[in-house]
């Protein structure tokens, strides 16, 4: 069993959670999310961390950084980030970062911890 926590973060949710004009710009918003998650990690959370953030929509091709890995969802984002749970196989502690009620249903029952947008955007 692996304890470097993984972490998922649904790139939509986070962004659209502070109205700041995203919508102008989906990709450079979830890049700007990228970089502040590649230089601050996720506060309170110390020890080895796997960040991964699920991007889809006109985020789709935002590229991977050192300590950021970018993952394109090739449907729903939602549908992956439960598909990155999932291959976890409960082996490793994951949290899931997202306010999306029905998400946090979905990976709870996987047994991951979830917690909101605040968490790594204040």
């Amino acid at each position: 069993m692996s304890d470097v926590l993984l972490v998922v973060v649904d790139a939509a949710n986070v962004v659209g959670s502070v109205p700041d004009g995203w919508w102008r710009d989906r990709r450079g918003a979830a890049e700007r999310l990228r970089d502040r998650l590649a230089a601050d990690g996720v506060p309170g959370r110390d020890g080895p961390l796997e960040i991964v953030l699920v991007v889809e929509g006109a985020a789709r091709g935002v590229s991977s950084v050192p300590g950021v890995r970018v993952e394109s969802a090739p449907g729903s984002g939602d549908d992956h980030m439960v598909e990155l749970v999932a291959g976890a196989g409960g082996e490793r502690p994951v949290l899931v970062v997202t306010a999306d009620r029905e998400l946090r249903r979905r990976v709870s029952e996987l047994g991951a911890e979830v917690a909101g947008p605040r968490t790594v955007r204040p």
